[in-house]
């Protein structure tokens, strides 16, 4: 059965849109200067014997510019919700008030900005590497049509250039997420 480049290209996008995806993940984590749930959601707490995220404990919510809070559902885990935020290495330092834990974003220093500039093109570049990874193993795919025959040479280069056509505008929209992020990052 000869290969069929939509398909390869549609499965290709697929995993190109996952290690997108997952940039975007690591991008709501570095805390910017404005205060948005995202920030809190990588934090795991342990629960009733088990690791599970923050808003699986609690309601998440952002109030103010400079505010976020965790409308915790028992009251017994307040106490290990703190904790995990104070320790999460965010350098955030909340509060209870009851049920509710408030937790104030501070103004970001020069030099955390530029250390979260570095993390956020280190995540890209992690992006990157995901996207070529995924681009290697549809050139190894197009390869393997070639040498069982089921491709000619000519469509073979054909297929390959189309493979990298996409590989180059992933990798545009990863440069695109960091540029954005940095400009978020940067901004006082």
């Amino acid at each position: 059965m000869p290969a069929d480049l939509k398909t390869l290209k549609e499965d290709l996008s697929r995993r190109m849109d996952g290690a997108l995806e997952t940039l975007r993940r690591e991008f709501a984590g570095l805390r910017t200067g404005r205060a948005h749930t995202g920030l809190l959601e990588p934090i795991k707490i342990v629960a009733y014997g088990q690791e599970m995220p923050l808003n699986q404990v609690g309601t998440l919510g952002s109030p103010e510019p400079r505010m976020l809070t965790v409308q915790v559902w028992d009251k017994s885990m307040v106490s290990a919700v703190e904790k995990a935020i104070r320790e999460s290495g965010m350098g955030l330092n909340p509060s209870a008030d009851g049920m509710m834990v408030r937790v104030p974003i501070p103004q970001l220093t020069t030099e955390r900005r530029n250390e979260l500039a570095k993390m956020a093109n280190k995540y890209a570049e992690g992006a990157k590497i995901a996207v070529r990874g995924v681009r290697r193993d549809g050139m190894e795919q197009i390869k393997g049509f070639e040498k069982k025959h089921e491709i000619g040479e000519d469509v073979a280069k054909t297929w390959s250039e189309d493979v990298q056509k996409l590989t180059d505008q992933y990798v545009k929209k990863v440069d695109e997420n960091l540029s954005e992020k940095e400009k978020d990052i940067r901004q006082v």
